[in-house]
C-alpha cells in the first residue's frame, strides 16, 4: 500500500515496540494509583489452539491472553503482560504489578482462580482483594461469546476491599478500546499477529500511545498527565 516491502515496516515495528517497552518500563514506577481492575482479553498467534500440530511451538503460537491492569480513578494501564492464561503468567504479572505501585490498593479480577495465590504472593497483607465472579448462561450460538450474563458475585479475599468499589467494568471497557484500536484484535480477519514478538511489540505501541499521547475523553488529559507523572501532553517523537 504504501511501496515499502511489509518485512522492512516489521522491523521498524519492533524497533518502536522496543523503544515504547523501555518507556513504559522506565515511566510506570510508583505510580499512585489506588483503585485497580484487572482482566485479560483473548487473541491469538498464527492459528487457532484447536488447530496446533505436534511439534508446534505451543508456547508461541495459539491462544494467547493480555493480562491488563487500570487504574479506575486516572485509567493509566500500569502493566501488561502477553502469554498463556496460566498459574504462571497470572504470578509473573501480579509480581510485576506489584513493584509499579506506590501505595496499598484495592484491586479487583475477575474469578480466574491462579490470580488468589498469585495476589498473595506478590502483595501479602498489603492490599485489600476481592474477586468479581460472574456467571452465564451457556448460548451455543455465541461463537465469541460465554452467552449472557445470570449472576456476578463479588468475593472479598484478602484486607477489606470496600464493597462499592468491586468491579471490573473500567477494564472491560479498555478491552474494547484494545479492540478498536488495534487491528490485530479484530475477529474473523485475517490481521492476526503472525508471530508473539510482533503482537508484544505492537501492545507495547499501543499502550504506551495510550498512557502518553492519548487525550482520555472522560479525563480530558491523558492518563499519564491525571496520574501525575508528566505535566504536558507528548507526542510520538517524544516517546521515540
Amino acid at each position: 500500500m504504501v511501496g515499502v516491502e511489509h518485512k522492512t515496516v516489521l522491523r521498524v515495528l519492533l524497533r518502536v515496540g522496543d523503544r515504547c517497552a523501555l518507556l513504559l518500563n522506565e515511566r510506570m514506577r510508583r505510580l499512585p494509583c489506588k483503585i485497580v481492575q484487572v482482566d485479560e482479553i483473548w487473541t491469538y498467534v498464527g492459528k487457532h489452539e484447536r488447530f496446533l500440530q505436534p511439534g508446534e511451538n505451543a508456547v508461541e503460537l495459539g491462544d494467547q491472553y493480555v493480562f491488563v491492569a487500570m487504574d479506575s480513578e486516572s485509567k493509566l494501564i500500569p502493566c501488561f503482560r502477553v502469554g498463556k492464561r496460566n498459574s504462571a503468567n497470572a504470578w509473573y504479572f501480579m509480581q510485576e504489578l506489584e513493584t509499579r505501585l506506590a501505595n496499598r490498593v484495592q484491586l479487583t479480577t475477575d474469578g480466574f482462580r491462579p490470580y488468589g495465590p498469585a495476589v498473595e504472593d506478590a502483595f501479602g497483607e498489603r492490599i485489600d482483594y476481592a474477586m468479581l465472579v460472574k456467571m452465564y448462561e451457556n448460548d451455543s450460538r455465541a461463537a465469541y461469546s460465554a452467552g449472557e450474563l445470570v449472576d456476578a458475585r463479588p468475593i472479598p479475599v484478602s484486607g477489606n476491599p470496600k464493597p462499592y468499589l468491586i468491579s471490573t467494568s473500567h477494564i472491560e471497557r479498555q478491552n474494547l478500546t484494545i479492540r478498536m484500536q488495534l487491528r490485530r484484535f479484530t475477529r474473523l480477519t485475517n490481521a492476526f499477529s503472525k508471530k508473539l514478538v510482533n503482537l508484544k511489540a505492537a501492545l507495547a505501541i499501543h499502550f504506551a500511545h495510550y498512557n502518553f499521547c492519548r487525550i482520555h475523553q472522560s479525563l480530558r488529559a491523558t492518563p499519564a498527565m491525571a496520574a501525575g507523572i508528566t505535566e504536558s501532553l507528548w507526542d510520538l517523537k517524544m516517546l521515540l
